[in-house]
C-alpha cells in the first residue's frame, strides 16, 4: 500500500481527489469540462458577455483603486481583464481553459490589448502554482488581485491555496477584490464538512459577508456589498445573487 503523504501540499491533493472534475480546478479533467462549458459561446450564461463587473468599474470611478499591476484569477473569456488594461493596469489574467483563453485573445485582438502590447498576458494554468514552468513567473507583487466567480468554485480546503496566494503575491497596500456567491439566493450553504462526507460543490459554495470577514480577516475591508442588478443592455455586468467585496493589505 503506498503511503506518500508527507506535506500540506499531499493533503490538499488527496483532498482534491475527492471532487468530481468540474470543482477539481486542480486536474486535467477540470480544464476539459471548463472548455467544454466554454465552447458553445452562444449559451445564454450572463458572464459570457463582454462587459466588466460593475463593482469593478464603480472602484475604479470613484478611485478606490488605482492602475498598477493585477491579477485576474479565473478570467474566462477575458472581459474583467481587458477592461483593467483599458483603465491602464498591467494585467496577468489565469485560466485552466484553453478555450476561454482563446475567446479572451480574439477579444484582445479586437480591442487592441494584445501581448505584444504588454498591457494584457493571458496564462493557461493553475492560478496557484503561479510559478510552475508552464506559468512562468507570476510571483508579483501585484497592486490588485481580482477574483469574480472563481472564489465561489473552491472546496473548502483550497481557501488554503487560496490565502497563501494573496500572502504571496498581494503587494503592500494593495488591494484583493471578490464577487461570490451570497448565501440564500445561490449556491450551497452546506455545512464545510459536508462536502467531504458526499463529494461536490453543490455548483458553488454560497457565502455570507460574516463569513466573508473571517476568512479574509487579515484584509482591510473597504466594501462589503450586494453586487447591483444590471439591465440587460447595460455595458455592465451585475447580477443580485453575487456578493462584491473590496480589501486592503496593510502596509
Amino acid at each position: 500500500m503506498d503511503r506518500d503523504i508527507r506535506t500540506v501540499d499531499d493533503v490538499l491533493r488527496l483532498l482534491d481527489g475527492l471532487f468530481a472534475p468540474e470543482a477539481d480546478r486542480w486536474s486535467g479533467g477540470a480544464a476539459e469540462w471548463w472548455d467544454g462549458f466554454y465552447t458553445d459561446r452562444d449559451r445564454p450564461v450572463p458572464f459570457f458577455a463582454a462587459k466588466p463587473d460593475e463593482n469593478l468599474v464603480s472602484y475604479l470611478d470613484r478611485g478606490l483603486i488605482a492602475p498598477g499591476r493585477a491579477l485576474d484569477l479565473g478570467c474566462g473569456p477575458g472581459r474583467n481583464a481587458l477592461h483593467l488594461a483599458a483603465r491602464g493596469f498591467e494585467v496577468d489574467a489565469v485560466d485552466l481553459s484553453p478555450a476561454a483563453l482563446a475567446w479572451a485573445e480574439e477579444r484582445a485582438r479586437e480591442s487592441g490589448a494584445t501581448r505584444e502590447s504588454g498591457v494584457v498576458r493571458f496564462h493557461c494554468g493553475d492560478a496557484f502554482a503561479l510559478t510552475s514552468p508552464a506559468m512562468g513567473e507570476l510571483s508579483g507583487p501585484y497592486d490588485l488581485v481580482y477574483d469574480s466567480g472563481c472564489f465561489h468554485h473552491l472546496p473548502p480546503h483550497r481557501r488554503v491555496s487560496h490565502l497563501a496566494l494573496l500572502e504571496r503575491v498581494l503587494a503592500p497596500g494593495g488591494h484583493f477584490a471578490l464577487t461570490c456567491f451570497a448565501a440564500g439566493r445561490m449556491g450551497s450553504e452546506l455545512p464545510d464538512a459536508a462536502f467531504y462526507r458526499e463529494p461536490g460543490l453543490h455548483g458553488g459554495l454560497a457565502y455570507t459577508p460574516e463569513s466573508l470577514r473571517r476568512i479574509f480577516c487579515d484584509l482591510q475591508e473597504i466594501e462589503l456589498r450586494a453586487m447591483r442588478q444590471e439591465a440587460a443592455d447595460s455595458a455592465l455586468f451585475g447580477e443580485e445573487f453575487l456578493w462584491t467585496a473590496l480589501f486592503r493589505r496593510p502596509c
